[in-house]
Formats: C-alpha cells, structure tokens, sequence
C-alpha cells in the first residue's frame, strides 16, 4: 500500500493528465484531492487564453544576489509548478537580460507536457547566438529584436520577428502579446526576469500573477518587481489572491484580470 505522501503524487499526476487533456474543471473534488499547486492550475487548464506572469523570490522581495546568483531561492515543488505553467503555455517569453544571464532552456521536463515555443525579447539584438534557446531544436523559439538590430540568418527552430520600440527604447507589451495571438499562441507565460515582468504588469496585459515566495532572506541583491513609483498608497494595486503551499514556499496566485477566467 502507498503512504500518504505517494498517494498525493499519484493523484497529482492523474489529474494533471486530466487538466493537460482539457478533462478536469475547477470545480471537481479529484482536482481538490490533487493538492494545492494542481488546484492553483486548474482555471489556466480549462481558460483557452491568458497571459500570466511567475516570479520566484525571497521573504524581502529578492530575486537573486547583486550578482545574480539565484539557483535556487525556491524549492523543488515551485521548479515542478513552474515547469508545469510552461506544459500549459503555447509560448513562455523572456527578457535579453535573462536569456544572456541565465541561457535557460525554458523545456518542459520536471512533468508531463509538450513544450512551449520560447520567446526571447531582445530590442537591441544583444543576446549571444551561443545560447541554448538559439542552439537546440528542443522547441519553437522567437528572437524578438528591434527594427534597427542586424537580424540573425534564420534556423529550422529559430525565427527573427521584428517589433517597433518605444521612447525608451522597449517593446510595447501589448504589441508582444498581439504578435503571439497572430501565431495562434493564445497562453502566454512571461517568466522573466524582474523587469520584464513589471513591464508586461503595468501595461495592463497580465491576467495572473503568480509569485513564489521561498522562506529565506537575502538581505540585498535584484528586486523582483520594479515598477514606476506612486506618490501615496491610493495609487497601489490591491489584487484579489488565492495563497497554496509549494513546498516549503507559498504561492500567491494573484488576479488581476478577474474577466479573463471563467474559474
């Protein structure tokens, strides 16, 4: 017989089938026996478009040190929800900074799931064509640059899409999301990093966010969000949230597009 603990796991992974094939909804008591973080998913599962956010980071707000360490400020059980987020994606986008610092894969493989096509956005082309996302034929990856950037020779895995840039020389968030929709990539996951997050945030276009909170303290090092600063608190964002555990970390899942879901 199973102790408690396999018992969970076997039914997070039935359910999680079942919310991959589009069988589960909100309201079924096998996705409440599944555990928070499956349970946390079940709205994105059944919602045929959205655009979230994920941030990972400290008690003080901290996403990695003033070098950018940041393996790992959260645990195990956030790495699998986040990699269960990519499952549920069409497309997972990425910062320059991000891409460079990190050349993460942005593969589907601590679950169940096919991957997601990789966005990186990268206004002024300085990404290094040596990264694993530019390399590998894992996935789809788009390599987002500005109109003034030397384009790279296209790839069987990777294509070269232009976008205008702003006065701050930034793409527009909303234009980002407009070019995915184009491509029928309809669930968009924005990982990171910090910045890029706060952009897609305060432009309006993030339905959810959801921010893993790992119980450590790092004292200094890079904010996770970084927004324009408000005068008085009336100006502040008051979401509506759901907390779950993961693990030892808690995942606030916050709403701040409520009309985008259904769940």
């Amino acid at each position: 017989m199973p102790d408690s603990k396999e018992r969970t796991n076997i039914i997070q992974d039935d359910v999680w089938r079942r919310l991959l094939a589009g069988h589960a909804s909100d309201g079924e008591r096998l996705v409440e026996d599944a555990g928070e973080p499956v349970r946390c998913l079940a709205p994105l599962a059944t919602t045929p478009g959205w655009v979230i956010a994920q941030l990972g980071q400290s008690l003080d707000g901290r996403i990695a040190t003033q070098r950018g360490h940041s393996h790992y400020i959260n645990g195990r059980e956030s790495l699998v929800h986040l990699h269960r987020l990519r499952a549920l994606a069409d497309a997972v986008v990425i910062g320059a900074g991000t891409a460079d610092a990190d050349d993460p894969q942005l593969t589907v493989r601590h679950v169940s799931g096919r991957h997601p096509t990789r966005v990186v956005l990268d206004p002024r082309g300085r990404v290094p064509m040596d990264r694993k996302l530019f390399q590998d034929a894992a996935a789809p990856t788009l390599h987002v640059v500005g109109p003034d950037t030397a384009r790279a020779a296209a790839t069987g895995s990777v294509e070269c899409c232009v976008l205008p840039l702003d006065h701050h020389g930034r793409f527009v968030p909303s234009d980002v999301i407009a070019l995915l929709q184009a491509r029928q990539l309809l669930r968009i996951l924005v990982e990171g990093g910090g910045i890029t997050v706060s952009q897609f945030i305060e432009a309006g276009v993030v339905d959810r966010l959801h921010l893993l909170v790992a119980p450590l303290l790092i004292g200094s090092g890079r904010p996770g969000l970084q927004m324009t600063p408000i005068e008085t608190l009336d100006s502040a964002l008051r979401p509506a949230l759901r907390t779950f555990r993961c693990g030892d970390d808690t995942l606030f899942d916050v709403v701040l597009r409520p009309a985008a879901f259904r769940g």
